[in-house]
This record gives C-alpha cells, structure tokens and sequence, in this order.
C-alpha cells in the first residue's frame, strides 16, 4: 500500500528527471536551421523539425509553406491539406 503523499513524490520526481531542455544554439548553428528552413520553402524539400516543448521534444515532418518573420513563425505542411504552425524558438 502507497500513500498519496508518496505517489505525489515519486510523480513529481520522474517527471524532474523525464524534462528535456532545449539546448543554447550558438550563432552558426541558428544560421544552418535557418538556411535549412528557407531551403524547404524555396525548394519545396522535406525536413524534419525537433520541437522542444513542455517536458517533451516532438519531430515533425513536412515541407515550409510560409514564412512570418515578424512573428518568429513557419507553417509547415505535414500531409495533405494537413499543416501546423511552428515557432522557430521551439526548434
């Protein structure tokens, strides 16, 4: 038997131990992601996108369809009528 106390703490302690930061990109590196995502929406190439988000990192797969400088943002097409918007922050 398992007192809620001590669920609390194991959860709290696996997910501590479970979060993945984002790593700190130096300039080069920024420079390459970007370079890679004007590729994508120039020439229509697929990429694949590592989001790091709350707790967790997600890939996604598609091509650039749009650009919004001024917002920091892309929205890849991932299938068929199919797209998400994602914040370069994040990749």
């Amino acid at each position: 038997m398992m007192l809620p106390q001590h669920k609390s703490a194991i959860i709290e302690d696996q997910l501590r131990h479970s979060y993945i930061a984002q790593p700190t990109l130096d300039e080069q590196e920024v420079e390459r992601i970007e370079g890679v995502l004007a590729r994508s929406f120039r020439e229509g190439r697929a990429i694949i996108l590592k989001l790091f988000g709350d707790r967790k990192v997600i890939e996604l797969q598609g091509v650039v369809t749009v650009v919004q400088t001024y917002r920091r943002e892309i929205k890849l097409s991932t299938g068929a009528g199919e797209w998400e918007w994602v914040q370069i922050l994040k990749i």
